[in-house]
């Protein structure tokens, strides 16, 4: 191999190093980011659940 390809091929896995550098903390951050927002939605889902499957008033007692 003559060196401009071997120059070529440095300067590629060089950058792709760089980027999955560059990358993967993002990936980690939008992770947190998204799975924030899935727990508390799972945690109204769990109160709506819990409010839509309470008894029923009884008649008389004064209550809505």
């Amino acid at each position: 191999m003559s060196s401009d390809t071997i120059a070529i091929v440095v300067a590629t896995v060089g950058t792709g190093i760089v980027l999955v550098g560059l990358i993967v903390p993002s990936l980690r951050e939008l992770r947190r980011d998204v799975a924030d927002p899935c727990e508390r939605m799972a945690r109204l889902g769990g109160l709506f659940e819990g409010f839509t499957r309470r008894e029923p008033a009884t008649p008389g007692t004064g209550t809505v």
